[in-house]
């Protein structure tokens, strides 16, 4: 029967309803079922999870909504205990020493991640880890409460883009100075946020061992198969291959303008003509994605029909809504959720597209045998979302219109080239930033400045002295939230646009390699599912080189 998202509820569990489960499998495990214990361990961290993504969603869809938030904070403050009593089970487990019985049971590959996740907890951060959480709501609600003007109305962040993208350079000028103006207004606040943050992330770090937060943060992204140092070479090779080829391209944006200087709010306007944008509002977008997906593949448009049918999608931008896009998903009953914040720029597209990739992904690997593999680590799980960005550019006409179908999937490539050099300075900002949590806000924003001009030597805020003096860091929510969750899109993105190499080369065989990988989940490592898709690792030497290579054809053509 089609399943509706009216239809998901879990009951609320508490300490004592975890407590009891909890020792229901630990008796399990004293009369050696261990099958059984691990069954119905899988089954209780499914409820969980899938009853908190929905506190977390409706908190996301309303940060005002007292009800949700209350639901929220009450969230925030059992996930440490339910996060005890999960360690204890792995920690059990892994003490067993039948290893091999343990591996045949859930696989190798969980019991690797289950010995990485027994080093990123202890009761004694319990406390750090719910004030971690109190502190990113904090500045979620701090954003989603923006209120800007600009040409006689008033917009949130999310609806600051479309004049962000206006043709009209002093339109675009103008969408700048009302964003950097509200992060100027509450730096100081954005700025106690973090350091509480970054103060609390070297004190958990310490408790438990580390000499900072950084391989912690390692762990807590479930990192097996690669390190600090990997991550390192891969910004190099960013630095190398993609920053010049971003230059030549904002340098060519500059001639072809006629402008005496590129700005910063030049950069958003990648066509001359003006940025590609939906032909259509969003019921339009709504309906003719099931077609783009009907035309690319059966099981991607059978699967955007349940979605949508179903009520999983929300992609309306409101006033009290979070900003940005993501996918969260109920395990219980194996359908994910995609929440957006449609604006009338291509961004509606991008996010679409991406979030769907998400969404398809979970869908295809929802029948791995346990949890652990429902999503991959992060870094893979974003090359399903920004893979389908790229196998979508043969349906663009349908979203942007038969004219301007060459112009957006330009802009998408440009854009994503440029979007490199951002996102591994991003993540070389945190690997500074955690390595002297003794910094001060102050020191923050001119190491951010400073990494600002080795990745991106172009950008020049002109009148903007927010981000002129290294505030700009402040607008990206994972830098709060997710630490270390960053360089995964940049490393995502590397496998991605191989997807799109093979594309041009064979559809079909790229499509079905795609769908391959979806399926697979997280059931092994980053470097393992990217080599099972025939993909080069983004560490391997070279690996930007080729994409870089077809890129500038494609560009130059």
């Amino acid at each position: 029967m089609p399943i509706r998202f009216t239809d998901i509820t879990v009951d609320t569990p508490t300490r004592e309803s975890l407590a009891a489960r909890y020792k229901v499998i630990d008796a399990l495990l004293d009369r050696g079922e261990k099958a059984e214990a691990v069954a119905a361990w899988d089954r209780l961290r499914r409820e969980y999870d899938s009853w908190s993504a929905l506190v977390g969603l409706r908190f996301q869809q309303d940060t005002a909504d007292p009800e949700a938030k209350k639901a929220r904070d009450y969230a925030d403050a059992l996930s440490p205990e339910a996060t005890g009593f999960e360690v204890a089970v792995k920690r059990r487990l892994l003490a067993d020493p039948d290893r091999a019985g343990l591996e045949r049971l859930v696989g190798n590959h969980a019991v690797r991640l289950w010995e990485t996740d027994v080093t990123t907890f202890d009761p004694v951060i319990a406390k750090d880890l719910e004030e971690e959480a109190r502190l990113g709501a904090r500045y979620t609600e701090l954003l989603s409460a923006a209120k800007l003007e600009i040409d006689g109305e008033t917009v949130n962040l999310a609806g600051i883009e479309p004049f962000a993208q206006a043709l009209d350079r002093e339109t675009r000028h103008r969408a700048e100075r009302a964003r950097w103006a509200f992060f100027e207004a509450h730096g100081p606040e954005l700025d106690e946020i973090y350091d509480k943050l970054v103060h609390l992330r070297h004190g958990m770090a310490r408790k438990l061992g580390y000499e900072t937060y950084t391989p912690l943060g390692y762990r807590r992204m479930r990192r097996v198969d690669y390190d600090a140092a990997d991550v390192a070479r891969y910004r190099d090779q960013v630095a190398t291959h993609v920053v010049p080829l971003i230059a030549r391209l904002m340098e060519q944006r500059r001639q072809e303008n006629g402008w005496d200087r590129l700005y910063f709010w030049d950069e958003s306007l990648t066509d001359p003509a003006g940025n590609p944008v939906p032909a259509g509002d969003h019921n339009f977008l709504v309906a003719q994605a099931q077609t783009m997906f009907d035309n690319m593949d059966k099981r991607l448009g059978d699967f955007y029909r349940l979605m949508n049918e179903g009520g999983f999608l929300d992609l309306k931008n409101r006033a009290t809504k979070a900003g940005g896009g993501f996918c969260t998903s109920f395990p219980t009953h194996g359908v994910p959720f995609i929440f957006a914040n449609f604006n009338g720029t291509d961004h509606d597209i991008k996010v679409f597209t991406h979030e769907m990739g998400h969404a398809f992904q979970n869908w295809e690997s929802r029948r791995q045998p346990g949890i652990d593999y429902l999503w991959p680590t992060m870094e893979a799980a974003e090359i399903n979302s920004m893979g389908l960005e790229f196998l979508a550019h043969p349906q663009m006409a349908l979203m942007v219109g038969e004219a301007a179908a060459d112009r957006f999937r330009r802009m998408h490539l440009i854009d994503s080239l440029a979007f490199l050099p951002y996102g591994v300075c991003v993540d070389h900002f945190q690997h500074e930033i955690y390595a002297k949590p003794e910094m001060t806000p102050a020191e923050r924003h001119a190491v951010w400045r400073a990494l600002e001009r080795r990745y991106m030597p172009w950008t020049d805020y002109g009148d903007l002295a927010y981000p002129e003096k290294g505030g700009r860091w402040q607008a990206k929510r994972h830098i709060y939230y997710l630490p270390f969750y960053y360089i995964d899109y940049t490393l995502a993105l590397c496998c991605a646009m191989q997807f799109w190499v093979k594309s041009r080369r064979d559809y079909q065989a790229s499509l079905e390699a795609y769908i391959a990988l979806c399926a697979l989940g997280g059931s092994a490592p980053f470097q393992d599912l990217v080599r099972s898709a025939g993909l080069v690792s983004p560490f391997a030497p070279g690996a930007l080189a080729e994409v870089v290579s077809e890129a500038e054809k494609v560009l130059a053509a």
